[in-house]
């Protein structure tokens, strides 16, 4: 390419918010040989989970190694401009008063709970921890998430709150998709998720539980267009484990399943999942063939 890696990405800037000049990539990206996704033989899908400023390092749900995950990602696409037929992005996407955040609960003595406190059945039932909303409904959901073996509500600090910074993209990955959507002659896919007050949405096709069908059929069929899907963002332990496992039971039955690749380079996990997480992938690749790689080993 004309345009070399530094003149989109600046690596010291990674994870703090930039003001991207949209102007000056249209500008980079022009400078380039049209090469229009529609022509593509093998279409690759490149998924991109939660990458927004609150899940870097500075932001109010920091993952450790997040800055060197983007590095890797942006390494990634853009050693495989030509071959990435389209980039999808999810957002995670909340307001203050939801059943995750602390607003949502207090406890005998009026006490919301601190972040990363954990809230099962028996607390709820115990009069431990009680809903300000939704009451029903909201111990509904916590006995359901255990009924099904799910991961327990997780009272998270507030974080990607709708039209704040902390829910954006990171900047630099933001310039170099958008970068690719110029080149390639295609859109970046905008997938917004977690707006329900009731459920938490760690994957991206449907909540953690509800007791409706919320499944998102629509990107379900969107993903079901592409030969090969390539996915990675933040966190590993949460959104973008079950944004995999969702997406590999939906295709159980469709060779697609064996090609979807996970970059490993491009994702960390929450501190204390790693063991849980590590468990998942193993049974993950045994039952559906989902393939964990380093970027630098993945050539399209």
């Amino acid at each position: 390419m004309n345009t070399k890696f530094e003149q989109i990405i600046n690596r010291h800037a990674i994870g703090h918010y930039e003001k991207i000049d949209f102007n000056e990539v249209h500008s980079l990206a022009s400078q380039e040989e049209l090469n229009d996704a529609k022509q593509d033989e093998e279409k690759v899908l490149f998924l991109g989970i939660d990458l927004q400023n609150d899940f870097l390092e500075e932001g109010a749900l920091g993952v450790p190694g997040s800055h060197e995950d983007v590095h890797a990602i942006t390494r990634f696409i853009y050693r495989n401009l030509y071959s990435i037929t389209n980039i999808a992005v999810s957002l995670d996407t909340h307001a203050m008063k939801q059943i995750f955040h602390p607003s949502w609960w207090i406890d005998q003595k009026g006490n919301h709970p601190k972040p990363l406190t954990i809230i099962t059945v028996a607390d709820v039932e115990a009069g431990k921890w009680t809903p300000l909303y939704e009451h029903d409904k909201s111990i509904q959901y916590v006995k359901g998430l255990e009924r099904q073996g799910l991961k327990q509500l997780c009272i998270w600090p507030f974080h990607c709150i709708e039209g704040t910074p902390g829910a954006a993209l990171e900047s630099q990955f933001s310039k170099l998709i958008h970068f690719h959507s110029i080149v390639r002659n295609t859109e970046v896919k905008k997938v917004v998720k977690g707006l329900d007050p009731l459920s938490e949405k760690y994957g991206i096709i449907e909540p953690e539980y509800s007791q409706d069908d919320q499944t998102d059929y629509g990107l379900l069929h969107y993903i079901g267009q592409f030969d090969k899907v390539i996915i990675a963002g933040e966190a590993e332990s949460h959104c973008v484990f079950e944004s995999v496992r969702q997406i590999a039971e939906h295709f159980a039955t469709n060779d697609l399943t064996h090609n979807i690749y996970v970059l490993k380079d491009g994702m960390s996990c929450i501190p204390s999942f790693e063991e849980e997480t590590e468990k998942g992938w193993k049974q993950l690749s045994d039952k559906y063939g989902v393939k964990l790689v380093e970027s630098s080993e993945l050539n399209l």
